[in-house]
């Protein structure tokens, strides 16, 4: 089992399979970004070489995550072997749903357990500002098909942005009267690239509580409002789905994170909002042995950090949210 000096147990991994994206979300890069060569990418075959060696060491649940990991023409052969990995009990995927259509059911077939989509407005045109590009339509047939592949529940993750969408909240909320699905809202994190932006446009979760309870009324808590991984869970009375908070930033779960990050070039990242990282993909091109791999993992995550400075003003400028993963 792997542990970290704070005796947390670390046992979820994420893993970056590219940066590359189909759209170019205000709060996660710039327009005009630019992105690795791919033979910077781990290939397949690392990405699985690294899965093994993590579940090795007691990781046992993963996600893949982007930039946004469907545009891989591989991706459904990478969900296939790390199924096939002992160890291994769950894996997920966070995706923007542009392709989830013609991908869901592939991608059930080979192994993925669920989906978290993002969708953070229901008005095309602010999806359409939101995104820079993309069609909103297409989110949903993948919201659709992703349900009806069995990839449930299926998670739909709002990043909510002061002046663009901190009103659409109530409409994305009402989503789970109807449906079975959680709709989950993220406060937006400053990372390089976009730091002033996202600063200045934070909208916190007690904001985005109150703005649904103004329209929908009390919301219930689940699970007596304690953490559910990184979010809080309520129900509106009477329907359905739930909704949750993830207050990254004005409330951290840091005492509670049992993840690390793998980006997609390789490198271990210990805490998304720290810059210490540790590269992993030279030594593995080098010719490192499994057992000098395990060590090093097991090294690294023992360093982890308590958690993001934030709050000390504190902001990592390495790299943009695409490039880590989420």
């Amino acid at each position: 089992m792997a542990y970290d000096r704070f005796g947390r147990r670390l046992h979820y991994l994420r893993i970056s399979v590219t940066d590359h994206c189909n759209l170019r979300c205000v709060y996660c890069m710039p327009e005009d970004a630019t992105f690795m060569p791919n033979s910077a990418l781990m290939t397949q075959a690392e990405i699985l070489r690294l899965g093994r060696l993590f579940a090795s060491v007691g990781f046992d649940k993963v996600r893949l995550t982007g930039g946004e990991p469907t545009v891989r023409p591989d991706i459904v052969e990478i969900v296939r072997g790390l199924r096939a990995i002992r160890g291994i009990r769950e894996i997920t995927m966070t995706t923007n749903g542009i392709l989830l259509a013609r991908l869901a059911k592939p991608l059930a077939e080979a192994g993925l357990d669920r989906v978290n989509i993002s969708l953070d407005t229901l008005n095309p045109a602010k999806f359409r500002r939101l995104t820079r590009r993309g069609d909103i339509e297409d989110v949903i047939e993948g919201i659709y098909a992703a349900e009806e592949a069995g990839l449930k529940p299926v998670k739909i993750n709002a990043v909510v942005v002061r002046g663009y969408n901190e009103a659409d909240v109530v409409d994305l909320a009402r989503l789970t009267i109807e449906h079975p699905w959680q709709v989950r809202f993220i406060e937006m994190m400053p990372f390089a690239g976009a730091t002033e932006f996202q600063r200045l446009m934070l909208v916190t979760a007690e904001q985005m509580k109150a703005r649904i309870e103004a329209n929908l009324g009390k919301l219930e808590p689940v699970d007596g409002g304690a953490l559910r991984g990184e979010a809080r869970m309520y129900r509106i009375p009477g329907a359905r789905g739930e909704i949750g908070f993830i207050a990254s930033v004005s409330k951290p779960f840091c005492a509670a994170c049992t993840r690390a990050r793998l980006t997609a070039d390789g490198r271990l990242r210990l805490c998304l909002l720290r810059e210490d990282e540790v590269d992993l993909l030279s030594p593995l091109r080098r010719g490192a042995t499994d057992e000098e791999m395990r060590r090093l993992i097991v090294n690294a995550l023992w360093r982890k950090p308590w958690g993001h400075g934030l709050a000390q003003g504190e902001v990592p400028q390495d790299r943009s949210m695409n490039q880590i993963g989420g």
